[in-house]
């Protein structure tokens, strides 16, 4: 049997999940005769595949690139993880909702800012102005709630997801089940 091709992706959101993956510590090294990590922030490729079996996303879409991105991530992975509150529910990103992303922008690099007070065009993709969970914009497969999900979840999970066995996770929901 051949590896399955396994992403992480980072959204909009305080890159705990990805801490919370790492702390798998030495089951990570069982993942990984399992899989073959083809993208994601913590190794060195820097455009999304063709092909992903399973698509780990951590995150809220708050910005029009994070909106191209899941799109292009979900064309893409034949299974998709929202992984986390911030991906299941937009949590901490979605606190900016009631201020609009205007008054952010200006609070962040004008008022705040001692020197070169003005808001960055390049740098800083366009803000979307509401900050949304993933499903609002692409079908999720499968959603591992918590801020962060432990390592124990992501283990369960994935093993399961990757067997073949059933998801048997109090926490978990899998969509439409």
């Amino acid at each position: 049997m051949s590896k399955l091709k396994l992403a992480t992706v980072w959204l909009d959101g305080c890159s705990g999940c990805h801490m919370s993956f790492l702390d798998m510590d030495e089951r990570l090294i069982e993942l990984a005769a399992l899989v073959d990590v083809v993208y994601s922030p913590i190794v060195d490729t820097k455009e999304f595949p063709d092909e992903v079996d399973i698509a780990l996303v951590e995150g809220a879409v708050a910005s029009v690139d994070d909106e191209k991105k899941i799109k292009k991530i979900r064309a893409h992975a034949k299974l998709l993880i929202a992984m986390g509150d911030c991906a299941v529910a937009g949590n901490v990103p979605s606190m900016r909702n009631p201020i609009g992303p205007e008054a952010i922008l200006e609070r962040a690099y004008i008022e705040n800012a001692d020197v070169q007070q003005q808001i960055p065009c390049v740098v800083v993709p366009k803000l979307l102005r509401v900050v949304r969970p993933i499903h609002e914009f692409v079908k999720v497969d499968v959603f591992l709630p918590g801020c962060p999900p432990s390592a124990d979840t992501f283990h369960a999970a994935l093993t399961a997801l990757i067997t073949g066995e059933p998801l048997d996770i109090p926490a978990l929901t899998r969509f439409g089940a």
